[in-house]
């Protein structure tokens, strides 16, 4: 089967970040340092040329030696001139797979897609930075199809999107409701003062800019009516930023794939076997919480990263309604099954945590009692801010011990933990890969224990809860050793 060349866009696409990289060097060192004859900037801008020159060299023998093929069974990646290296990747090792679409890749038609496998390497993603719409198509069709042991010829074109059931589609008020939940409009505050920093350092703007200011605030309406502009500024740019990023989110599902989408003018797009799926997680910030929203993300063994570029797209609607997002947990992962009760710690869990030491608390204790320090003129306030810390550790722990839950259902596992945030966990016991037990002496006399489970993923996640029931420890550990019966060898 003959090798294939990557697509030549792929060189445009190098020297379009070639030309990201250096644009501020060449900036600084042909425009604002125009006039200079400093020895270090007329070399600074030799060294760049030929910096330059090299990589551009560099991307036109890198198209000329990376090649690939795609058989029935495999990919396999040639590079190299003298010292010839191959690449073999069984599509049986693919995880998931990412596609990225930005605003490059839609000026010239084109996509860069990644098979994300469970290796942990460098070498973990077979990934095309550039490729025709169509070659990606073929190319997930293939390994798709291969999950279902039939082998395909290089003529196979893409999969068939006609039985994908639609399960979430984001309406207006759910945008809205997600700019102001995400607190996307608080984004442009460090986007302002970061331009501003860049701007002044190469124009001096701190000097220019003082007498603006001081007229501002020498009239009480005008001020006013900045504050309301600029409140009324970073709610457009949060909604604005929020529907270019949640636009046009769809979850989607067939029988053997889940498959996520989102982004207006950056595209991305996400796809993972159902039996892939090692985990869920259900979470809510306080913020959330307050709204009733959920973000439910899966876990898989593959990373979700394409390039430099680091994907949030295993990602579930981060904005979901709590019971909608359950009902989709159950529409798009039939398998799964969630319990809605579960066991609470017994109060003696309670009692271990108020008297664990919390070392912050004795730091700043020590550090306060070092130092001193007078709060509003009251020279002996520091036992006041020892006592409000003292205060702030055993409300937290208070929250940790209230929102610490668990139960086994037949093969499954949940946990939850937080303090302000809280966490759900679910998994399969097959998808459990090792688990943990261990008691302190703490624990020991009080008869209770932690418990650890670890599932594959990219990093290996581990979940746990401390000061369960020993009792509970042990069923935890039984209930493991099942696993046997059920373990299937992954693909």
């Amino acid at each position: 089967m003959k090798a294939k060349r990557y697509h030549p866009f792929l060189m445009l696409f190098d020297a379009w970040k070639l030309a990201k990289n250096t644009f501020f060097l060449f900036l600084f060192l042909f425009v604002i340092k125009a006039g200079s004859h400093s020895i270090f900037i007329r070399y600074g801008r030799y060294l760049l040329l030929v910096g330059v020159g090299m990589a551009f060299i560099h991307i036109i023998i890198k198209w000329c030696t990376h090649k690939y093929v795609l058989d029935e069974r495999s990919f396999h990646l040639y590079k190299g001139i003298f010292n010839k290296t191959e690449r073999t990747i069984p599509y049986s090792k693919i995880q998931n797979v990412n596609r990225h679409t930005s605003l490059f890749h839609r000026i010239f038609h084109v996509t860069s897609i990644s098979f994300e496998t469970g290796i942990t390497s460098d070498d973990a993603a077979v990934t095309f930075e550039v490729v025709s719409q169509s070659e990606a198509e073929r190319m997930e069709g293939i390994v798709h199809q291969n999950e279902k042991d039939m082998p395909l010829s290089e003529g196979v074109e893409g999969k068939n999107d006609h039985n994908r059931v639609i399960h979430f589609q984001p309406t207006k008020r759910d945008i809205i409701k997600a700019s102001f939940t995400s607190l996307s409009p608080l984004a442009l505050i460090p986007l302002i003062l970061t331009f501003y920093s860049n701007v002044d350092e190469v124009f001096n703007l701190k000097g220019k800019t003082e007498g603006v200011f001081s007229y501002i605030i020498s009239s009480w309406w005008i001020v006013i009516s900045v504050f309301v502009f600029l409140i009324l500024v970073s709610v457009v740019f949060g909604m604005t930023r929020t529907f270019l990023k949640y636009g046009k989110y769809e979850i989607s599902s067939d029988e053997d794939r889940i498959y996520i989408n989102k982004g207006v003018l950056d595209k991305t797009a996400f796809s993972i076997a159902k039996e892939k799926v090692q985990a869920i997680q259900i979470e809510q910030s306080i913020i959330k919480r307050l709204f009733g929203l959920a973000e439910v993300k899966l876990t898989s063994a593959g990373s979700l990263s394409l390039g430099e570029e680091t994907l949030e797209i295993n990602s579930l609607y981060p904005f979901l309604p709590v019971q909608r997002a359950y009902e989709i947990i159950s529409e798009i992962l039939p398998a799964y099954e969630i319990t809605h009760k579960m066991k609470r710690l017994p109060k003696k869990s309670l009692w271990i945590r108020y008297f664990t030491p919390s070392w912050i608390w004795i730091i700043a204790t020590a550090a306060l009692i070092y130092w001193k320090p007078a709060l509003l003129g009251i020279e002996k306030a520091w036992w006041m801010l020892s006592a409000a810390l003292l205060l702030l550790v055993i409300a937290a722990r208070w929250l940790d011990f209230l929102h610490t839950k668990y139960i086994l259902n037949n093969r499954f596992i949940q946990l939850q933990s937080g303090i302000l945030a809280t966490s759900l966990f679910l998994s399969k016991r097959d998808k459990v890969i090792e688990v943990k037990v261990s008691r302190n002496i703490f624990q020991k006399w009080l008869g209770l224990a932690s418990i650890e489970t670890i599932n594959r993923a990219k990093p290996v996640q581990h979940n746990g809860i401390k000061d369960v029931p020993v009792e509970f420890a042990e069923v935890f550990y039984k209930w493991y050793m099942g696993r046997m019966r059920e373990i299937e060898v992954e693909k």
